[in-house]
């Protein structure tokens, strides 16, 4: 589940919802009758078909409302072109679903359920999720999440949606000119507003980057308490939402913020990979649907990529209609999109495929996050491998960004 992501009415002084935290057959290029599907889309199946191998409606549980981040799956809706009027947002379960498309190639012969995560779920964490309910195919499980539950709740990634993760501290630019990296805050002795039991914040202060006195986990999504300190706190967000929020949209602030990501600190995560139950890749269905179907989504990402437009107005419209207390406009889907780029959120991996984990760095977060929950009783698999974990064995190695 998302776990530090802010939901605000955009206030100061409003606490609004805060959290505590998604065969091919490829077929000929003839086309063939469509499938049954959930949403009862006639159109014809294209060059690939997912019918034969993959379930009639493939369902991926995210970490939180919609928003540009998971723009890859609600771009796979077609929601430019022939599957808009098929696509259903239903408010009351906060699920967008309708024909998945591939691009080009056209409809796939299945539907897709993308179901919301974070309050929407009542902020349960996404792997629990999975393992209570055998409809959901994937989740977005970041890394250490996966590590975290390798024993009891094993999942594996088997797409990267995000090479860097968008988590970040920011802090005013006014107040602390001299702080360009989050290491600066531990001079300053400032105040870090986070959320509770974090595990990139027991790195920080363990790695000594930040005191533990300086951490104070009563932060609640909320940007009130940040904007009363007048500058002087810290706090945790997204480089890809709350800059421009706090510059746009924060009454009583409307000013820049400055931050180091998480990433770039030394916290090298993959944030909100999609991961399938380990011992579902022991079922020879589950791995024919996923290598085809894994493909299609990297074609998502990268179609959403160069052209956000028409899914960027689907998101909007979805958080609407959803009118859950999470606020998300035009600007926000923009500027989310825009960071993805900039910063390099979205690229293709080391091995210059999108989607693609670095077992090195799968290894290296393995080190830092195992101590870590030894401590918080919580320890890793006893043995687990990177393989366990992650795996790029259901990409297609031809799909890249650049």
């Amino acid at each position: 589940m998302r776990t530090t992501r802010t939901a605000t009415t955009v206030t100061a002084g409003t606490v609004a919802v805060a959290t505590v935290l998604a065969l091919a057959a490829c077929g000929d290029d003839s086309t063939s009758s469509s499938a049954s599907a959930a949403s009862d889309y006639d159109g014809d199946i294209g060059a690939t078909d997912l019918s034969a191998v993959c379930p009639s409606t493939v369902v991926v549980q995210t970490d939180w409302f919609p928003e540009a981040e998971h723009g890859h799956l609600y771009e796979q809706l077609n929601y430019g072109g022939e599957g808009r009027d098929a696509v259903t947002v239903d408010a009351d379960s906060k699920v967008v679903s309708g024909p998945l498309f591939d691009g080009d190639a056209g409809y796939t012969g299945v539907d897709l359920e993308i179901r919301s995560g974070g309050p929407a779920i009542g902020n349960q964490n996404v792997t629990s999720q999975m393992y209570q309910d055998p409809d959901i195919l994937l989740g977005y499980v970041d890394t250490d999440q996966s590590i975290q539950n390798s024993d009891g709740m094993p999942t594996t990634g088997v797409m990267a949606t995000l090479d860097k993760s968008p988590q970040m501290i920011m802090w005013d630019p006014e107040t602390y000119p001299d702080v360009h990296e989050i290491a600066d805050l531990k001079e300053k002795k400032a105040t870090v507003l986070t959320f509770s039991n974090m595990s990139y914040i027991r790195y920080l202060t363990g790695a000594g980057i930040l005191d533990e006195s300086q951490i104070d986990e009563s932060y609640d999504g909320s940007p009130a308490t940040f904007v009363a300190a007048d500058g002087a706190n810290a706090q945790q967000g997204y480089s890809s939402s709350e800059p421009y929020n706090y510059e746009n949209e924060v009454q009583g602030w409307m000013k820049p913020v400055d931050y180091q990501l998480i990433h770039d600190a030394g916290f090298p995560t993959y944030k909100s990979a999609l991961a399938a139950k380990t011992a579902d890749l022991e079922d020879a269905g589950t791995t024919d649907c996923l290598s085809a179907l894994v493909p299609v989504l990297q074609r998502g990402v990268k179609s959403y990529m160069e052209d956000p437009a028409a899914t960027n107005e689907l998101i909007v419209t979805a958080v609407e209609d959803f009118n859950a207390g999470w606020v998300y406009g035009d600007g926000n889907a923009e500027y989310g999109h825009r960071q993805m780029l900039d910063e390099g959120l979205v690229a293709d991996g080391t091995d210059g495929v999108l989607g693609s984990f670095d077992e090195d760095r799968v290894n290296e977060v393995l080190d830092i996050v195992t101590p870590i929950f030894d401590e918080q009783n919580t320890p890793v698999k006893d043995g687990v491998s990177t393989d366990e974990l992650a795996t790029n064995e259901f990409l297609d190695e031809s799909v890249s960004l650049s």
